[in-house]
Parts: structure tokens; C-alpha cells; sequence
């Protein structure tokens, strides 16, 4: 009984990159996907059969992402299939292109969106997505989301000098957005490695604590930004055993030791979330940084 209350415990929301694969190729982009990514070695009985692990596990939400999740075409099923085993569900997409089917998904109770948005210039936006009408098309299925009643947030991503950033959350909020709204920024992950390669400073301080991310080929790790510390893969043993094996324990503990000693900046945001970030805090004005909004993945509580 002891390990099963401390899994649930462990296991409250799990990201679910069910793709790689994505019409954008935004030079930021810490998954590295874009056009030539493929779905990985994960199957659609691959994926519903983790996520009846993981309501099994207590999970209370589940995110699907990418890649772009939307052109998965086992999206609309594993949603339902979510849904189903009693999950909260939010699909992290790039509101590129939703057919009719996706829409009626959408809108189910128990589902919400969220999207990543750069600038209220399209010239701008584009230039970051390397996206042709990326601004158009993300802007018009923001104001149909909302039209829909479906819950939407987004994160504006601070990535280049001179962006429009808090125009585009003006805009952003006149096109009738009321959900979070919030500002992030770079993360040197996947393509947003500048100066440095990937490493725990890049990571939140929260990875395995109550999260788990599952990846196109099966692996699992602590968060998204934790590429580089898979801890078992779905396709070869349960995520119980996962999750209470070795390596999974051997991780927790150097990610626990590096968090404890590290003394975290307040203006630094400190969300695990790919593409949202932190409110903003007077105590970090005038400089326009953002403190930690204290969540590492949407409300799952």
C-alpha cells in the first residue's frame, strides 16, 4: 500500500508527446520537431494503453503534445480515451490547423487548449515559426476556441530582441482570451540551445515530482526539459515498475541533491510547462523578467 500511495503521490499529470512531427520549425523549439519528425515507435494501443496506466496510477491530467499532436490521427481517440478513464485533458497545439472532427473533440467537457503565441505583427510571428500564415491561422482558431467556449491558455515566448511581446498579450486578451495569458522564455533545449547544451540548470526544480513525460519512441522522463535522462521506456516494462526502479530512483535523487543546492533566482520562471510561463511579479520590474508562478504543469488539482 505504501508504494502505491507514494505513485500516486508521484504521478498527478503526465505530458504525452505523441509526435514529433510538426508543420512549424520554430528555431526555438526544445522537442526539435518540425516537418520530417515521424510519430515514433508508439502505436495507438501503445499510447492507450499508458494512459490506463496512468489513471490507474491517480493521474489526475494528461497533456498531449508534440510535435504537433494535432497531426497524430489517433489524436481524436486517445482524447476520448482519456476522457473516458475519468482524465482531465489539454492538447498543446499550434492552432495551425483544426478540422471539424477536432473541434467537436475540443469542445467535450473536460478538455482545454493551449497554444504558444510570439507577436501581434505577422511578419514577426512568422519569422520566429518559419511558418507561412502561421500568425493568421493561429490567431483565427484562438477566436473559434474562444467563440467555442473551450478553455484556452497561452504563452507568449520572449525569444528575440525588439519582439512584440506585450502587444501580442494586449491583442491576445482583446480577442477575448481569459484564461492565463503569460510571458516565457527561452529555453536552451533542442533547437534553443544558444550558449550552452541542455543541463539541470535549464529545469524548474519540480521534474518527477508528481509529473511524468512519455515520449513518441516510449521513453519516460522526469519532465519534457529532461531529454536527456530517460528513466525506462512504456514499450518494455509497466510505468508502476518505471517509476520504482532504479533508475528512476538513481534520477530523483541527482536532480533532488542539484535542487536543493541550488539557490534559484525569483526573477528566473520556474515552469516546467513547454510553452507557458510565470506571471509576472512587481519584484521583478522594472528589467520585465517574471517570477515563478509556482506550477510546473497546467491545474491539475
Amino acid at each position: 500500500m505504501g508504494a502505491q500511495l507514494d505513485l500516486h503521490a508521484r504521478v498527478r499529470f503526465a505530458w504525452l508527446e505523441v509526435t514529433g512531427k510538426c508543420q512549424l520549425q520554430c528555431g526555438h523549439c526544445y522537442a526539435d520537431s518540425g516537418p520530417a519528425g515521424s510519430h515514433g515507435a508508439m502505436t495507438a494501443e501503445d499510447w492507450k494503453r499508458s494512459i490506463d496506466q496512468l489513471a490507474d496510477l491517480g493521474t489526475r491530467m494528461v497533456q498531449f503534445i508534440g510535435g504537433e499532436p494535432t497531426l497524430h490521427r489517433a489524436l481524436s481517440g486517445l482524447v476520448h480515451h482519456a476522457l473516458d478513464r475519468g482524465l482531465t485533458v489539454e492538447v498543446f497545439t499550434n492552432l495551425v490547423h483544426i478540422g471539424p472532427e477536432l473541434w467537436e473533440v475540443f469542445s467535450r467537457s473536460g478538455v482545454q487548449l493551449a497554444t504558444s503565441y510570439y507577436s501581434d505583427d505577422a511578419g514577426q510571428h512568422e519569422r520566429i515559426t518559419r511558418g507561412r500564415r502561421s500568425y493568421e491561422r493561429t490567431k483565427s482558431n484562438i477566436v473559434e476556441a474562444v467563440r467555442r467556449s473551450i478553455p484556452v491558455r497561452v504563452g507568449v515566448i520572449d525569444v528575440d530582441e525588439g519582439q512584440r511581446v506585450r502587444e501580442a498579450v494586449s491583442q491576445l486578451r482583446g480577442l477575448g482570451v481569459g484564461g492565463e495569458v503569460r510571458i516565457d522564455r527561452l529555453r536552451q533545449v533542442g533547437r534553443g540551445v544558444q550558449d550552452r547544451g541542455p543541463d539541470l540548470g535549464e529545469l524548474c526544480g519540480q521534474c518527477g515530482d508528481g509529473r511524468v513525460a512519455i515520449a513518441p519512441d516510449g521513453s519516460v522522463w522526469p519532465c519534457v526539459f529532461s531529454r536527456w535522462l530517460p528513466v525506462g521506456n512504456v514499450r518494455e516494462e509497466s510505468l508502476a515498475d518505471i517509476l520504482t526502479g532504479s533508475r528512476m530512483t538513481e534520477t530523483a535523487s541527482v536532480l533532488a541533491t542539484e535542487f536543493t543546492q541550488r539557490t534559484l533566482n525569483p526573477c528566473v520562471p520556474n515552469m516546467c510547462d513547454p510553452q507557458c510561463g510565470p506571471s509576472c511579479s512587481p519584484a521583478c520590474r522594472p528589467a520585465g523578467n517574471c517570477t515563478p508562478a509556482g506550477a510546473c504543469a497546467p491545474d491539475y488539482d
